[in-house]
């Protein structure tokens, strides 16, 4: 097969910018699919930190106004990617959060900062760049669905495919907006970006892309119900043909327990009782007692009501009862953030929480933790589980989207098999959840059977190699 070339389109890029998942994905597929002769070139915004790595770029398009000011398309390569950045500081050069200012509240000109990003997303797919024309345009989540829109009302165009990672959001904006992003009356229909007297950036990618991603396979089939669908159902029922779940993977160099330079100490498969070194660490961290028989459980997580992470404030009983310990680290919710700090305070030595993110606390939280909690109502992939799997920490999470898909529960019948990775409860509630933890610190102080979840959640196949796999097959299939 010959090689194919992919531009993709993106808002963040580890280890560039990150605000969740969607960076480490897009981060880590260029090199998957690298040994698959795939050459994927990412577009990314030129925030202050994306600048100050690409040091050594060299222009190679210009737009005198782009959505309200100059702009230069600039090539460069760091840290093994190869990109191509948007460098329009009337629309990036702000220090923080990529979507959110100062105050907390979205940026209000996200809808011109991306219609930029979608815009010289299509003109680089389209012949922008001397010498370049890639086979395939791949744009990732709302922020860069826009480009199919623009690339379908472009005479010849590459093939296009849309990943979703998560279709809670759908870049919706007033129908004011439309008359600004220069494109022709008919892209304002029910078939194309028009949504409920609105547009939204997310349908134009899902309606114009040739193929549709989503992250899992059981979120690929949620996503097309009236429950999950979050108001897209039907259209993706319509594109069920071209609608596809193919699970993340990991960077399995990066997060490797036997040579992470971030945890107290280094360990494998078969050198488990090393963990007890890092559960010391993370206890004396998170100021809680120095208690070796204590179940550790968990949190790396946004605070939000997807995350499920009311439920677990619902659960606090249960993991008092149990005598186990609580290891919080998140942002989101400020009334959540809140109420985590008063349970730390009201039970010292028993929770303890960190609110913000911090990337080393998570590797150490992953390498030092028993059991990590993954409540979440609704969850297209989820990374944290993957990750934990590979460090020996026992996944506890609820049945859906892709952590039902990575998660094998420790029912009678998995347990006898010797295959059990986790533990899975469902429906989503505060006693189901309460009934995981009482059913994990029970397994917990069955050493023979914890450890051989342990070692087999560290066996299990996390990497990029599966998913890069059927990446490949999906551009191969598109351009056949």
């Amino acid at each position: 097969m010959s090689r194919i070339d992919v531009l993709a389109v993106a808002s963040e890029i580890y280890p560039l910018i990150k605000t969740g998942g969607l960076a480490d994905v897009v981060g880590a597929l260029p090199a998957a699919l690298a040994r698959l002769d795939v050459r994927v070139r990412t577009l990314i915004p030129g925030y202050p930190a994306v600048m100050t790595a690409l040091a050594k770029a060299c222009p190679v398009h210009a737009w005198p106004d782009l959505f309200g000011g100059p702009a230069r398309l600039l090539a460069g390569s760091t840290q093994e990617l190869d990109l191509l950045v948007l460098d329009a500081p009337h629309l990036f050069a702000r220090p923080g959060n990529p979507y959110v200012g100062p105050n907390g509240q979205d940026w209000p000109d996200n809808a011109l900062r991306f219609a930029a990003l979608s815009r010289a997303g299509a003109d680089a797919g389209t012949g922008a760049i001397a010498g370049y024309a890639p086979d395939i345009v791949h744009a990732h989540d709302w922020q860069a669905g826009l480009t199919h829109a623009f690339l379908h009302f472009t005479a010849t165009r590459p093939a296009t495919v849309m990943t979703v990672h998560n279709l809670a959001f759908q870049g919706q904006f007033p129908v004011q907006l439309f008359p600004t992003l220069r494109l022709p009356p008919a892209a304002y229909a029910v078939e194309g970006i028009e949504y409920h007297g609105g547009v939204s950036y997310l349908k134009a990618g899902l309606h114009y892309a040739d193929r549709i991603t989503t992250v899992s396979p059981s979120y690929a089939a949620e996503i097309r119900t009236p429950e999950e669908g979050m108001g897209m159902d039907g259209l993706l029922r319509a594109r069920s043909a071209d609608l596809l779940g193919i699970l993340n993977g990991i960077d399995t160099e990066t997060w490797n327990p036997a040579t992470d330079p971030r945890i107290a100490a280094q360990y494998d498969a078969r050198h488990l009782a090393q963990r007890r070194a890092n559960k010391a660490d993370l206890q004396a961290r998170f100021g809680l007692n120095p208690d070796p028989a204590a179940p550790l459980f968990a949190v790396i997580s946004r605070l939000t009501w997807q995350k499920g992470l009311d439920l677990l404030l619902e659960a606090e009983a249960a993991m008092l009862a149990a005598d186990a310990q609580l290891a919080l680290l998140g942002t989101g919710d400020p009334a959540m953030e809140a109420a985590f700090h008063a349970a730390a305070a009201r039970h010292p030595g028993r929770f303890g929480c960190v609110i913000g993110y911090d990337e080393t606390l998570a590797h150490r939280l992953q390498a030092g933790a028993d059991a990590l909690l993954v409540p979440s109502r609704f969850e297209p992939c989820g990374l944290t589980q993957l990750y934990a799997l590979r460090y020996g920490t026992v996944p506890v999470v609820a049945r859906v989207g892709g952590l039902a898909d990575t998660v094998i529960d420790a029912s009678p019948m998995a347990l006898h098999a010797g295959v059990a990775t986790g533990v899975q409860f469902a429906p989503v509630t505060a006693e189901m959840l309460r009934c995981a933890i009482q059913r994990t610190a029970a397994l917990y102080r069955q050493p023979r059977i914890w450890q051989q979840m342990q070692r087999n959640g560290m066996a299990t196949d996390v990497s990029w190699h599966h998913p890069a796999q059927q990446y490949a097959n999906l551009f191969h299939g598109l351009l056949a």
